[in-house]
């Protein structure tokens, strides 16, 4: 009868070491999207070049400009409202509308 329940005994402790999951901690990562801001500095509308100027005309017939900016490639951002729906536009230096996300 002792070698039945010391069979018992031992077969249980060796179940138990089995069905024993390990304990798997996780971290949560944290994840950092860096975005690459162009810097703008702000200017006046008489620093936007002549072809900017043309193009503002000529594509946005009723548009007023509110704001400009200029950045170190000579990438201008403009401000504009058109139908008092205001909008930002883009331009390289030749008057070439550039299409950025935002």
């Amino acid at each position: 009868m002792k070698k039945v329940f010391l069979t018992a005994a031992i077969l249980l402790g060796g179940l138990t070491t089995y069905s024993t999951q390990a304990q798997v901690v996780t971290q949560e990562e944290e994840v950092t999207e860096v975005v690459q801001q162009e810097e703008y500095k702000e200017i006046k509308a008489d620093a936007i070049p002549k072809a900017v100027k043309d193009a503002l005309a000529a594509d946005f017939p009723t548009a007023t400009l509110n704001k400009s900016y200029v950045n170190d490639k000579e990438e201008y951002k403009l401000e504009i409202t058109v139908d008092e729906v205001a909008s930002t536009v883009y331009a390289d230096k030749e008057g070439n509308w550039i299409k950025k996300e935002e």
